[in-house]
């Protein structure tokens, strides 16, 4: 039931005075910066979930509203949950306690609390749900699209919360299967984001929650492409060895079948082999990842998050050729990834402009380096200068001359 004077009356309320529909009012909020889709709109105004804070501006500023009205409209809304949830606690335990007082027993809180929750666990969450789920994964697969990490982060915090609720209550085999198949694919999601944003400790958390749930699954591929990217941490952090071995269990995982999450799988092992300067097992890697390229298609390739398209293919031969030193194929690789790059792709940008960097300092041009380092560290918006484009920088401004040292240096400090 919707409150009366809740988040969910409001909101519909006002959409349906302007004569819009729920797509067109998703549309308005994400021109207003918030990634939406009809879904949300409904789930607000039917309160099947609340609108967090992060979604309080754009909501303010496509409704017409003031902050402080749609904080005391999701307050009221919550506050009428909980009033509702202690009234049927109420009637629950007084219906229990009457039924035990006619056969003459004294009612045991401790134990009808245990029963509520056994129960609570043997609930199925059932296919409607399961489809939510998959389509959360599927919704935030394809990457940033122009968002900063933060606000793909707050688009899939009330996503998260839920996704708890229903791992915890779901048991039945079928459908857990597969709901933590979605489950491995979100978690690992929030694991990638993580690490972009430079919290390493926490991606490390996350990406250990995806590798349990995707071994759970007992789903080869997932758990492939969660061991892949999660070799991507330490390599982006200074710890080569350690992404090789996740690496190559990753490549173990995905078996003999060619797929988009093996292809990653070898592409981040060469990365890693060269960081080791192991240049002939790392030239080994790049052959069988461009092997691998050429016997899948379709959703293996597809330009998202759990895909291997070529432009992703060449970000990271750019990065094994530069490790490498072979500047030659590592140019031609930058080129290649930035010919495909047709999407807004901001850190990608950034991240292939710093390896061309990298490969300028090898070639003994320290100072156009350090130019254009300092030029895509300016191109690049304040939200991004962080995490793991910040790592790859300061990598650079350790291999310079002192003059070139002195320049970039000062476009890196905030």
């Amino acid at each position: 039931m919707v409150t009366p004077d809740g988040v969910g009356q409001l909101l519909r309320t006002i959409r349906e005075k302007a004569g819009r529909s729920r797509i067109e009012q998703a549309e308005r909020l994400a021109a207003a910066g918030r990634h939406c889709t009809e879904e949300n709109v409904k789930r607000w105004e039917l309160e099947m979930r609340l609108p967090s804070p992060v979604w309080y501006p754009a909501i303010s500023s496509v409704y017409e509203l003031g902050e402080e009205q749609v904080r005391a409209a999701v307050a009221a809304s919550r506050w009428h949950r909980k009033q509702k949830k202690e009234s049927e606690d109420v009637e629950r335990r007084k219906f229990l306690g009457g039924a035990a007082a006619t056969a003459g027993i004294v009612a045991l809180p401790g134990i009808a609390q245990a029963r509520e929750h056994i129960d609570s666990a043997l609930t199925p969450t059932g296919e409607a749900d399961i489809a939510y789920f998959e389509g959360v994964f599927e919704r935030h697969r394809g990457g940033y699209a122009g968002r900063t990490p933060d606000a793909v982060l707050g688009v899939m915090e009330q996503d998260l919360q839920e996704l708890s609720a229903a791992l915890r209550r779901t048991r039945r085999a079928g459908e857990r299967g597969d709901l933590v198949r979605a489950a491995a694919g979100i978690t690992g999601l929030v694991a990638i984001i993580q690490h972009d944003r430079g919290d390493r400790a926490d991606s490390h958390r996350w990406f250990t929650i995806a590798e349990k749930v995707a071994r759970e699954a007992a789903d080869r591929r997932t758990l492939s492409w969660v061991l892949a990217r999660r070799a991507m941490v330490p390599l982006n952090y200074g710890a080569p060895r350690q992404a090789a071995e996740y690496a190559h269990a990753a490549r173990r995982a995905a078996g003999r079948t060619p797929t988009g999450a093996a292809a990653l799988a070898s592409a981040v092992h060469a990365r890693a082999l060269a960081a080791l300067n192991d240049v002939d097992g790392a030239r080994k890697a790049i052959a069988s990842t461009e092997s691998l390229l050429q016997k899948i298609d379709g959703d293996e390739t597809a330009d998202t998050w759990f895909g291997y398209p070529g432009q992703k293919h060449h970000v990271h031969l750019s990065q094994a050729y530069t490790l490498l030193g072979d500047t030659k194929a590592a140019y031609h690789n930058q080129d290649a990834a930035i010919a495909l790059t047709r999407s807004p792709s901001v850190m990608t940008r950034a991240l292939l402009a710093l390896d061309t960097a990298t490969c300028l300092q090898i070639d003994g041009d320290h100072r156009e380096a350090a130019n254009m380092a300092a030029e895509a560290w300016d191109r690049l918006p304040v939200e991004h200068r962080s995490g793991l484009v910040r790592a790859r920088a300061t990598a650079l401004l350790d291999r310079l001359d002192e003059t070139a040292q002195a320049h970039l240096r000062i476009a890196l400090t905030p």
